[in-house]
């Protein structure tokens, strides 16, 4: 096979995918998948959709790459709009969420030594998160399955259990530059930071001199039924990483932060290549014309509830099954009482793809424009998957 020339990193499903049409996938086959896992939340308005098709052809015509050694136009009015939309005063664009969350890092650590406090360079996070696969975000993720055999762990992160509040008043010293947390824990199992818990956090970091930094690459640009999860708790962050839906499945991250959090970044402080090249630029703004458009997040909040209620109606009838249905809005997962990989595969077997995460959990993410009724299709399916798995337990006990 012509993939024995790729890296080994990856476990990969032998299906091949031809084209997709909105909440659909299309092998070269022909058969139709209903994609639930959305690139793993990166295909927020599904697939081909008319407007960031249209918005990406027109600008193949004029313009690839230019570097950020001219003024790119398409990036000032991406970041006027997510400056308005948002609490940050500047934006810093990146290709990826862990360019975001790097970007995010250098910014809280910047902030302090241009403050006078270059030994205020530790980070808090908390056990479970994913930020990343660069070296510097996996110390910051912690977790050991993604640290082993790269060598000594990057200095400069104090991890915290998750949800501990003592156990992070504790962790707090003289050498701490900010917190950092996922609103909504994907990777680690669809695991949900209480508002009163988020309230907390900005509290601390206000009364420490802290900032804090907040990583939206998963659950933000509408995913959750608000622009971004952190709107749900009333507060807002000093620096915000954000990537995935906000290029709609083209290659986009950005780096928020207020004037103040990102006063250290001066000329030369940090740069990227292909950040905020005009192509990204012109789909990640046509993404905003559709989300910020009037009844937008109304409409995924409206189909978020159809969905959750139906899913807490399977827990009730397969409970041998699925144990617990977490997170908010269009952000699910389904804690199984069997293995996930169980369950993914009995899904796969109905047709319908999600993506598997920590704590024995499945994600179901699927496009933000995904309709009440491709919901009511997507648990058709996902009831059949649980069936045959109830059933083949049956057998196994009997």
């Amino acid at each position: 096979m012509a993939e024995a020339a790729l890296f080994d990193t990856y476990n990969r499903i032998s299906l091949r995918f031809e084209r997709g049409e909105g909440v659909w996938l299309i092998t070269e086959t022909g058969e139709r998948y209903l994609d639930f896992a959305a690139g793993i939340a990166v295909n927020s308005l599904g697939h081909a959709h008319p407007h960031l098709v249209d918005a990406l052809k027109a600008q193949a015509d004029k313009l690839w790459h230019l570097s950020n050694l001219y003024d790119v136009p398409g990036q000032e009015k991406l970041a006027r709009r997510l400056t308005q939309a948002t609490f940050a005063d500047k934006v810093f664009f990146t290709n990826s969420g862990a360019e975001a969350l790097e970007c995010a890092i250098k910014t809280a650590r910047r902030y302090q030594f241009s403050k006078g406090h270059p030994e205020r360079f530790h980070i808090i996070t908390f056990e479970g998160a994913f930020h990343g696969r660069t070296l510097a975000t996996i110390a910051a993720g912690g977790q050991a399955k993604y640290l082993e055999g790269f060598g000594p762990k990057v200095s400069g992160f104090d991890q915290v259990p998750f949800g501990d509040i003592d156990a992070l008043k504790a962790a707090i010293t003289d050498a701490t530059a900010a917190i950092l947390i996922e609103p909504v824990q994907g990777e680690g199992g669809l695991r949900l930071v209480s508002r009163e818990f988020m309230r907390t956090l900005r509290q601390l970091c206000d009364e420490h001199g802290l900032l804090l930094i907040l990583d939206e690459v998963q659950s933000g640009v509408g995913r959750t039924g608000k622009l971004f999860a952190h709107e749900w708790s009333g507060i807002t962050p000093d620096i915000m990483a954000v990537a995935k839906g906000i290029g709609g499945g083209f290659p986009l991250g950005a780096c928020l932060a207020t004037e103040e959090a990102a006063s250290g970044m001066k000329a030369g402080t940090h740069g990227t290549t292909y950040g905020g090249n005009p192509l990204a630029m012109a789909v990640g703004n046509a993404v905003l014309d559709v989300v910020l458009a009037d009844g937008f997040l109304e409409h995924v909040r409206d189909v978020a509830l159809v969905f959750r209620q139906g899913l807490e109606g399977l827990k009730d009838r397969y409970p041998d099954v699925i144990e617990e249905i977490r997170g908010e809005g269009l952000m699910l997962g389904i804690k199984a009482k069997v293995p996930n990989a169980d369950l993914l595969q009995a899904m796969r077997s109905e047709h319908i793809l999600a993506v598997p995460a920590g704590d024995n959990v499945l994600r179901l993410l699927p496009p933000l424009v995904v309709t009440a009724d491709e919901a009511r299709e997507g648990l058709a399916r996902i009831e059949r998957a649980a069936e045959s798995l109830h059933k083949s337990g049956m057998k196994k006990s009997a």
